[in-house]
């Protein structure tokens, strides 16, 4: 980040950048690993490594949200792995089922959580303070990867100590995924008592792990588990910080520069110091992505009369995404050359948090109180109030739309659609199905509907690789036989 990724990354970039297997971490063991381990600096290199591996794949961390959802338009320009996802035709061989980027992650932070109380020992000038702080970082980077996994995969290998040899290999069965979060969210409530939230500059405030992250992280866990009143209970404890959404005439601030008023969590890049993203090239130049259909229906001033949300998310002239390489939502006014890559990945922001509240509220009949949050959002985008509806299924479909117009392509969409289609025992999965169908071609739907059917075709299956490499697992039943 900028920030602090300069001095620490190299570090790991040097040792780490000719390795191809996952399982190929620094340090080495034996000797030079003991004496790898000896400063706070040490240790702190190594958990700047997980940051900036997620830099690395904020493409996908976009395609994962994105892609099986209904906001992108199939593109001819598409790698035919990405479409052969979209169009539900999925085999353990798609580049997509390749977790290992997130068990890099993972392995970062457990080699931190592992030699962190070592390295306290070690060096007189490492303060406890610091070291629970250090920890917390982890905790929560593993606990988001996790969290991560288990939505595309469902259950997978629940590793908790570090790979610290080439020679040795760490072969685990899949854990239960619910089993998962659970862990994650206890190793969360843990943490947050340790957590900073000042780190020197704004930058690394919300581009390094906050309480508000934290509980940020713990509300969204609880939202995906139907935990209603945990999910609202990690809100509550955000509202009383001093966050607060970005006023209407400023929206577009969250997206350029960045770092806004309502920003929580966000993955920091910076084109003048060479910590580009992807998005930039891929959504304008490429055009790799862009607007389905369905996304201009709900954002065009003709359908849903935004004004804030409805300029500045896409172009309408070419349904060129737009909250990647605009420097304004007037559609016209692109990035200046040297921060084109400059684009943040936003991972929570309040308005996120303010619908998450809403949602959870609707779900145990609160519906004026839920009614209000939704409706903040709506203030904020300039377009007028709605009333409750009194079901929990018609407000989840306003949820639904609200959650599609403002995050439109920040990585949301497909997760918000496989919880509602979740939901009481799969309540609603025709609801799911419905929406996902309407994006592909007429004559595709059927197949695609039929393929949908089982919840469990809507995760993903594992790679090939792996099951060859893991005698330990077992395909996701859905996919056996593939």
């Amino acid at each position: 980040m900028r920030k602090i990724y300069l001095y620490s990354t190299l570090l790991i970039i040097l040792n780490l950048g000719a390795c191809e297997d996952w399982l190929n971490l620094i340090p080495p063991d034996g000797l030079v690993q003991e004496e790898y381990w000896q400063t706070k600096e040490d240790i702190e290199a190594v958990l700047m490594g997980a940051y900036y591996q997620f830099n690395q794949i904020d493409e996908k961390l976009f395609i994962y949200g994105e892609i099986r959802g209904d906001l992108i338009a199939r593109d001819n320009d598409m790698e035919n792995y990405i479409k052969n996802i979209m169009e539900g035709n999925i085999y353990p061989n798609n580049n997509l089922c390749d977790w290992s980027e997130f068990y890099k992650i993972i392995n970062y932070c457990n080699f931190v959580l592992k030699y962190n109380p070592v390295i306290h020992d070690l060096d007189q000038t490492y303060s406890e303070y610091k070291m629970k702080g250090i920890e917390t970082e982890a905790k929560f980077l593993r606990g988001l990867s996790y969290f991560y996994l288990v939505r595309l995969f469902k259950d997978v290998p629940f590793i908790l100590s570090p790979t610290e040899s080439d020679d040795i290999e760490l072969f685990l069965p899949k854990t239960d995924g619910e089993e998962i979060l659970e862990s994650i969210k206890a190793d969360l409530l843990e943490a947050r008592k340790y957590v900073t939230d000042d780190y020197g500059s704004l930058e690394n405030n919300i581009g390094r792990v906050s309480k508000n992250a934290i509980n940020s992280l713990l509300a969204d866990i609880s939202l995906w588990n139907f935990e209603y009143e945990d999910c609202i209970s990690y809100i509550e404890e955000i509202e009383k910080s001093e966050i607060m959404l970005v006023p209407s005439g400023q929206w577009y601030s969250i997206f350029y520069p960045g770092n806004s008023l309502e920003g929580i969590f966000e993955l920091q890049f910076d084109a003048n110091l060479d910590q580009n993203n992807t998005l930039y090239k891929r959504t304008y130049t490429e055009e790799n992505y862009l607007a389905s259909t369905t996304t201009t229906e709900l954002l065009s001033p003709i359908f849903a009369k935004e004004i804030v949300r409805g300029d500045g998310t896409y172009r309408g002239t070419d349904y060129k995404i737009w909250k990647y390489c605009g420097s304004s939502a007037d559609g016209r006014t692109l990035r200046p050359s040297s921060e084109q890559s400059s684009a943040n990945w936003i991972l929570y922001r309040y308005a996120d948090i303010l619908l998450m509240k809403a949602e959870a509220l609707s779900q145990i009949n609160r519906f004026d109180e839920a009614i209000d949050y939704l409706n903040m959002i709506r203030e904020r985008a300039n377009v007028e109030p709605l009333s409750a509806p009194q079901t929990p299924e018609a407000f989840e479909d306003i949820i639904l739309e609200e959650r599609a117009k403002e995050f439109a392509f920040e990585g949301k969409r497909w997760f918000d659609l496989l919880r509602m289609g979740r939901r009481n025992d799969y309540a609603r999965k025709h609801k799911l199905i419905a929406i996902l169908i309407k994006n592909v071609p007429a004559n595709q739907r059927l197949v695609l509907a039929s393929k949908l059917t089982d919840p469990l075709g809507w995760y993903l299956p594992i790679e090939d690789k792996e099951l060859e490499r893991n005698n330990n697992l077992v395909q996701n039943s859905y996919y056996e036989g593939y």
